[in-house]
């Protein structure tokens, strides 16, 4: 089975703390950072290949045996097994036939988080019904702003984003959360949130989920929202709109034998806390504390500060 440095696998990662998914083992599925979009607020740092045209890696036997060999160790703690990772997981033709392999090794319920940029072809709409749970973002139902804060292709444009996200809610039997990440001064005016209700009450989604940049972000540009401003956008979208708020899950309990090279394949996909680490591999925060801090004296992490957070994130 192939493995990446310090004996972290390629493919597999986590499990981490998700605000809204709770404990998750995630599956990448594409070479970082490989998306359709160049978000100002992505916590997974700069697109490097941008790209519209879908690619088949040959690696879906590779990512089963991986998750396959990582199960029986954490498959009684999780709450979803997640497709997501470095970039938009979408862009792999493979995605269909992994979730029907997850779906073969475990009972746990998957979840693929996607920026929704390509579900306007019948293919990755198709590729997708068997989730168990889906989760797209749509940031801005204008041309102008979405430009500005997704950076997106040039083959891309907003409505046929809403229109794929219109046709896929009418055909997907699971669970359809949407999300909206609202940057200060980008998508938080009334006109913006004006246009977003709209597009939100075609899709019909499950749930709206707001959030705000929380973990730092690809470029300075891009500033949260305060609890206050978030919570007013909240009502303003109806009942079926919550604000996500921080990790809350009970992570796993017990701790783990090398520590290191787990807390490096979570820091390598995403800046996390001292808390989120500790929550996800149930830990105390005095070991968590101590985790990182022999990792940073090492040169192998970094520490970042953002809106009053000390995150960590891996160097190189």
């Amino acid at each position: 089975m192939e493995k990446g440095a310090a004996g972290i696998y390629q493919h597999v990662f986590g499990p981490v703390p998700s605000r809204r998914l709770g404990v998750s083992l995630g599956l990448d599925l594409v070479p970082a950072k490989t998306c359709t979009l160049d978000c100002l607020y992505c916590e997974v740092g700069r697109t490097t290949r941008q790209t519209v045209e879908r690619f088949r890696p040959g690696t879906t036997e590779i990512v089963l045996s991986e998750l396959a060999a990582v199960l029986p160790d954490w498959e009684h703690r999780l709450d979803y097994v997640t497709l997501a990772g470095s970039g938009e997981p979408t862009l792999n033709e493979e995605i269909g036939r992994i979730i029907a392999g997850v779906r073969s090794l475990t009972d746990v319920p998957t979840a693929v988080l996607t920026n929704g940029t390509l579900l306007n072809r019948p293919e990755v709409r198709e590729a997708l019904l068997e989730a168990d749970l889906v989760l797209p973002s749509l940031d801005t139902a204008r041309p102008e702003t979405f430009g500005r804060l997704n950076r997106p292709h040039p083959d891309l444009e907003i409505e046929e984003l809403i229109e794929g996200l219109v046709r896929f809610s009418r055909a997907f039997r699971g669970d359809l959360w949407l999300e909206i990440l609202l940057v200060a001064g980008f998508n938080d005016g009334e006109e913006e949130l004006a246009a977003l209700k709209d597009a939100v009450g075609r899709i019909r989604p499950d749930r709206v989920q707001l959030n705000t940049v929380y973990r730092p972000p690809a470029y300075r540009a891009a500033g949260p929202l305060s609890r206050e401003a978030l919570d007013r956008a909240a009502s303003f979208f109806g009942p079926r709109a919550e604000v996500v708020a921080g990790f809350s899950g009970g992570g796993p309990s017990g701790e783990i034998d090398g520590l290191g090279p787990r807390v490096l394949a979570m820091l390598a996909r995403r800046p996390c806390t001292r808390d989120d680490v500790a929550a996800a591999l149930g830990l105390t925060a005095e070991r968590a504390s101590y985790e990182l801090s022999v990792l940073e004296k090492s040169g192998r992490v970094r520490t970042e500060k953002h809106d009053r957070n000390c995150f960590f994130r891996q160097v190189g």
